[in-house]
């Protein structure tokens, strides 16, 4: 599926091919939610890296957060990189160099008509702020952290893995 996006103020716009269009995932840590802003999570999906076509790359600005594992006296710069629009700093997408061939856009910055996940995952409660009310239905799955799901495996279990 080819996904269209756009930061608010229409700054930076961006393209790219996905097998894995359902924003399924919700992830409520805290950095998520500090810079998504809305409902104290947000959605990220799967594109190819390749595919990923930018315009107005000038408006666009790379956020590494600071993360501290538990047990750890010193926090650390995550190598994942959160790129956002400048001039209205709309969250647009994240890349980590671990996965290289991947792109995860954050479903809010998408333009085109998403599908309508037929479950939810609802990940990293254990940071979820206590003003957040988690939508759960039948047949959501919940994890205090990381399931070892993938999104790729998700899609694949459930049957709704795209074409490119």
């Amino acid at each position: 599926m080819l996904l269209k996006g756009s930061c608010h103020c229409g700054g930076v716009r961006f393209t790219l091919r996905s097998r894995h269009p359902y924003p399924y995932q919700r992830c409520y840590c805290s950095i998520c939610r500090k810079t998504q802003g809305g409902g104290g999570y947000a959605i990220n999906l799967s594109g190819d890296a390749r595919t990923l076509r930018v315009s107005g790359k000038q408006n666009k600005r790379v956020y590494h957060a600071t993360m501290k594992e538990p047990g750890e006296r010193r926090a650390h710069r995550s190598t994942a990189e959160r790129h956002f629009c400048v001039r209205c700093g709309s969250a647009l997408w994240l890349f980590s160099p671990e996965w290289p061939e991947l792109v995860h856009p954050f479903a809010s910055a998408i333009d085109s008509k998403l599908p309508v996940p037929p479950e939810r995952t609802h990940l990293m409660l254990a940071f979820k702020a206590p003003w957040v009310e988690m939508e759960s239905r039948r047949g959501d799955k919940k994890f205090r952290h990381y399931p070892k799901e993938s999104i790729a495996e998700w899609h694949e279990r459930l049957g709704v893995t795209g074409r490119l």
